[in-house]
C-alpha cells in the first residue's frame, strides 16, 4: 500500500512538473513573440515611413488596448474555459501572422495591414495573458504556486531585456515577412504544446475545467459583480492598495526622474542609460529567484511593508549623488552606482509582486478570480500615467534630484506608520 501511494505521488509530482514546464514554454513563446514582433514591426514602420509618429502609432497599438480590454478578458475568463481561451489566442496569433505573410508576399506589406496585425496580435495576447494568470493556481498545487509565479515573473523580466534586442537582430538580418511566418509558426507550436497542460491538476470547484458551463456573459453585470466583491473583501483590498500606492511613487520617484538625472543633469551617455536601465530587470529576474527560498517568519503583510522600506530608501538613493554635483564623480562611478540602486529596486518589485499574486491567487475563488485581477489591476495601472505626468510638472518647477528623495521620503513614513500599526 505504501509503495502504491508513493507510485501515485511521484505520478503527481512528475505532472505537476510538465505543467510547470508546458506553462513556461508556452507564456515564453507568447511574451517574447509579441515583445520581439511589437518592437522589430515598429522599426520596420520607421524605416519605411521615416515617420516617428507612425513608429509611436505600432507601439501604442501593441499596449493601449491591453488596459482598456483587461476588464473584458477578465469576464471571459472566469466564464470561458481557460483552457480554450489560452489554447485559442495563440492558435489565433499564429493563424494570423502566417495569414499576414501570404498577404504580404503577394501585395506587400502596408500599412494598414501592420497597424490591424499589431492590434489583433495585442487583443489575442490580453486574453491570453489573463486566462493563463487566472489559471495558475490550477496547474500546480498550492506548495508550487511561489514557483509559477516566480517563473512567470523571470519570463517577463527577461523579455524586457531581450525581446528589443532580438527585434533589433532580427529586423538588421532578417526579412520582416520571414520573421513573421517564423513568429507565426512558434504561436502554433506553443498552442500545440498547451494543448498537454492539464487545467484542471488542482481544481477546487465542483466542476471540471474542461466541462465548465459556458454561462452567459452580461459584460455590466459581470464588472459590477467583480468589483463589488474586490471592494467588500479587506483583505484582498490591502494587497491592491499596496500595488496602488507602490506604482504611484514609482512613475513618480522613478520612471520619470532617473532618465532625467543621468541623461540630462549627469550628462551620461545612451549607452550608460541602456545599461542603468536594464538593471532593473536583472534585478527583477535575480529577486524571483531568490524570493522561492526566502523564510517569511512574520505575517506577508508586515514583509510585504518591510521590503517597501527597503524600495523608498532606495528612491531617495538615485537623488542623492545630485548633491555631490559641484564635484563631478568619475562616469564609472555613477555608472556602477546607479546600477546597483535598479538592481536593487527590481530585487525589492519581485519581492513584493509574486508574494502578492500568490496571496491573491489563494484568496480569490476561482469564480472571480479573473475579474477581480482585471480590474485590481487596471485601477492600478491608471495610476502610472497620473504619476508620470505630476512628477514631469514638477521636474520643470523643482530640481530633478529633489522628486525622487520627496517621493522616497513620503513612501518611507507611510509604511512606517502602517508597520507601527500592525504591531
Amino acid at each position: 500500500m505504501t509503495t502504491f501511494k508513493a507510485q501515485i505521488k511521484k505520478l503527481r509530482f512528475n505532472k505537476e512538473m510538465k505543467n510547470l514546464l508546458l506553462f513556461s514554454v508556452g507564456k515564453f513563446i507568447s511574451i517574447f513573440g509579441a515583445s520581439i514582433y511589437s518592437f522589430a514591426i515598429g522599426l520596420y514602420v520607421l524605416k519605411v515611413t521615416g515617420s516617428a509618429l507612425n513608429f509611436a502609432t505600432t507601439l501604442i497599438l501593441g499596449t493601449i488596448p491591453s488596459i482598456l480590454l483587461n476588464p473584458i478578458a477578465g469576464v471571459v475568463s472566469d466564464k470561458v474555459s481557460k483552457r480554450l481561451i489560452v489554447i485559442g489566442m495563440d492558435f489565433l496569433t499564429g493563424t494570423l501572422l502566417v495569414i499576414i505573410y501570404i498577404l504580404s508576399s503577394i501585395y506587400g506589406l502596408s500599412l494598414i495591414m501592420v497597424y490591424s496585425t499589431t492590434l489583433l496580435v495585442t487583443m489575442f495576447t490580453t486574453f491570453f495573458n489573463m486566462a493563463l494568470e487566472t489559471s495558475k493556481p490550477n496547474i500546480v498545487s498550492d506548495n508550487m504556486l511561489l514557483t509559477i509565479n516566480s517563473s512567470s515573473k523571470i519570463i517577463d523580466s527577461a523579455s524586457g531585456i531581450l525581446g528589443p534586442m532580438i527585434a533589433g537582430v532580427v529586423f538588421a538580418f532578417i526579412d520582416i515577412r520571414l520573421f513573421i511566418v517564423i513568429n507565426g509558426v512558434c504561436y502554433i507550436l506553443s498552442a500545440i504544446l498547451e494543448c498537454f497542460i492539464d487545467f484542471n491538476f488542482n481544481i477546487k470547484k465542483t466542476f471540471k475545467e474542461d466541462t465548465k458551463k459556458y454561462n452567459k456573459i452580461n459584460l455590466i453585470n459581470d464588472i459590477k459583480d467583480g468589483f463589488l466583491y474586490l471592494i467588500k473583501n479587506s483583505e484582498i483590498k490591502k494587497y491592491f492598495y499596496i500595488l496602488f500606492y507602490l506604482n504611484f511613487f514609482l512613475g513618480f520617484s522613478v520612471s520619470v526622474p532617473l532618465p532625467y538625472i543621468i541623461n540630462e543633469t549627469l550628462k551620461l551617455s545612451s549607452k550608460n542609460f541602456g545599461i542603468i536601465q536594464g538593471s532593473f530587470p536583472i534585478g527583477m529576474i535575480i529577486g524571483a529567484v531568490i524570493v522561492k527560498f526566502l523564510e517569511v517568519k512574520e505575517s506577508y503583510f508586515n514583509f510585504l511593508n518591510k521590503i517597501i522600506i527597503t524600495l523608498s530608501l532606495c528612491m531617495i538613493l538615485i537623488g542623492l549623488p545630485l548633491f555631490f554635483i559641484d564635484n563631478y564623480l568619475n562616469t564609472t562611478i555613477y555608472l556602477i552606482y546607479y546600477m546597483i540602486v535598479m538592481c536593487l529596486i527590481g530585487i525589492c518589485i519581485s519581492f513584493i509582486d509574486i508574494p502578492i499574486s500568490y496571496i491573491i491567487q489563494i484568496i480569490i475563488p476561482e469564480e472571480y478570480r479573473g475579474r477581480v485581477l482585471s480590474l485590481g489591476l487596471s485601477i492600478v495601472k491608471l495610476m502610472v500615467p497620473i504619476s508620470l505626468i505630476l512628477s514631469g510638472i514638477l521636474l520643470n518647477l523643482v530640481p530633478s534630484f529633489i522628486i525622487p528623495i520627496l517621493g522616497g521620503t513620503i513612501l518611507f513614513l507611510i509604511n512606517i506608520v502602517v508597520l507601527i500599526k500592525n504591531r
